[in-house]
C-alpha cells in the first residue's frame, strides 16, 4: 500500500515535470521571421546611386532577436546597418537601438543579435520593424525590408492563389485576390 501511493505521488510529479518543460518549450519556440530588402525610395537625382537586392531573416527566441541575411548589386559599399521601427510598410521610421554588423562592400552579409523590449517584440510581430543598409554613396540608406512571418516566396512571372500579400499581423481583415480592388468591404 505505501509503495503504491509513493509510486501515484512520483507519477503525479514526472506527469507534472514533463507538462511544465512541454509548456516551457513551447512558450520558447522560435519564431522565423524574412524579409526582401530592395532599393530605398529613389528619385532621378539617386537613382544611381541606391541600387541592389538582397534577402535577411529574423529568428526569434524569447527575447533574443537574431537577424542574418546577404545582399548585392550596391553602387558603393555599405557603412551601416539598423533595425529600425516605423509606423506602416514603406514608411521610414526611427532608428532602435539595434546595430547590425554589415560588410564594406558592395556585396555581403549582414547580421547581429539583439534583446528585444516588449514593445519592439511587439512591432515585429506587428510588421513594423525593418532592416536598412547605408552605404557610401546613400548614407541615408541603400537597401530596406520589412520582416514578416516566414512564408513561401513565388518567383517572377509564378502565379499565386488566394492571399498575395501579407499586411500587418494582427489587422482586423486581410486583403484577398478574390475581393475586389476599390470597393467597401
Amino acid at each position: 500500500m505505501a509503495c503504491n501511493i509513493i509510486f501515484r505521488r512520483a507519477s503525479a510529479v514526472l506527469v507534472a515535470g514533463i507538462v511544465c518543460y512541454a509548456a516551457g518549450s513551447v512558450a520558447h519556440a522560435a519564431e522565423l521571421f524574412q524579409t526582401n530588402l530592395g532599393p530605398m525610395p529613389l528619385d532621378a537625382a539617386t537613382r544611381a546611386n541606391i541600387q541592389g537586392r538582397g534577402d535577411a531573416t529574423a529568428i526569434v527566441e524569447g527575447r533574443l532577436l537574431t537577424i542574418s541575411g546577404s545582399f548585392g548589386g550596391m553602387t558603393s559599399p555599405a557603412t551601416d546597418a539598423h533595425v529600425y521601427l516605423s509606423t506602416y510598410i514603406g514608411v521610414p521610421g526611427e532608428i532602435q537601438s539595434m546595430n547590425l554588423a554589415v560588410s564594406p562592400a558592395t556585396s555581403g552579409t549582414v547580421s547581429g543579435t539583439s534583446i528585444l523590449t516588449a514593445g519592439q517584440a511587439a512591432a515585429l510581430r506587428a510588421g513594423k520593424l525593418y532592416v536598412q543598409i547605408d552605404s557610401q554613396n546613400a548614407p541615408s540608406g541603400n537597401l530596406w525590408g520589412w520582416l514578416f512571418p516566414s512564408h513561401e516566396q513565388v518567383g517572377q512571372g509564378v502565379p499565386q492563389r488566394g492571399d498575395w500579400f501579407q499586411p500587418h499581423i494582427g489587422a482586423s481583415q486581410r486583403w484577398s485576390s478574390a475581393d475586389t480592388v476599390g470597393e467597401d468591404q
